[in-house]
């Protein structure tokens, strides 16, 4: 069955130009010119991905991102943003909002196709099913769904790789060029930047203003999990 891609974009050529590839390489194409039919449409024909423009009539881009992002039924479909906005400000702004990549205009279709591809293997990887646990978090991977205290955490494909990756070997501390590699792909060119984003959303969609943030920050180093044993002994050793 092939596999379906959104483009929602108002600028006809663009469009037609990128449906012409997208087809070729044997993707089922839809496409919206305005956010709120987009909305309609993700809802009804549920793609795979999406391809999303930054400015859009009825409701913009980064609207439509939060509101696919915090519907469970929609949080997991991978969004590459697209936009004319070539600052890094907009590009970290885009990542935060949901975005998983972002691409300035004019982009390169060879290199538009290799991200959709390098997105896709990440998001929907061949591998063993089962569970993984840390501490109160539950990670189902054969419904792709993260629980924490029985509560579902919404996150995004690339929030879900991370953790994850995370959950693998809790034990790890990891480098920022670790995670990129791990997550993203060793042939994809991403920012070191990047990965702070995406954790950010990480700790953002798993801690309530209850829990304990699991994801421990090491200096100059990268990221790890920490378990609540841990946390116990270092305020013990600091005190």
């Amino acid at each position: 069955m092939n596999l379906k891609i959104m483009i929602v974009e108002d600028e006809s050529a663009l469009v037609t130009m990128l449906r012409y590839n997208l087809e070729k390489e044997g993707f089922m194409v839809f496409d919206a010119r305005d956010g709120k039919t987009a909305l309609d449409i993700i809802n009804e024909k549920k793609p795979d991905m999406l391809l999303l423009d930054w400015m859009l009539p009825e409701m913009s881009g980064v609207e439509l991102c939060q509101q696919l992002r915090k519907n469970q039924e929609t949080a997991e479909i991978p969004i590459i943003m697209l936009t004319a906005r070539g600052e890094e400000g907009d590009k970290i702004r885009g990542l935060e909002m949901g975005a998983d990549d972002y691409m300035t205009k004019p982009f390169s279709v060879p290199e538009l196709l290799a991200r959709i591809h390098a997105l896709l293997r990440r998001t929907k990887p061949v591998e063993s099913k089962g569970e993984l646990v840390f501490e109160d978090i539950v990670m189902d991977l054969n419904a792709h769904r993260v629980t924490r205290k029985g509560r579902y955490v919404h996150l995004g494909p690339t929030e879900f790789r991370l953790l994850q990756h995370l959950m693998k070997n809790p034990s790890c501390v990891y480098s920022r060029e670790d995670l990129l590699n791990a997550v993203w792909g060793e042939d994809i060119h991403v920012e070191l930047r990047t990965v702070d984003v995406h954790i950010r959303r990480l700790r953002k969609a798993l801690n309530s203003d209850e829990d304990k943030d699991v994801i421990r920050t090491v200096r100059a180093a990268g990221y790890a999990l920490e378990s609540f044993e841990e946390e116990t002994e270092k305020l013990k050793h600091d005190g």
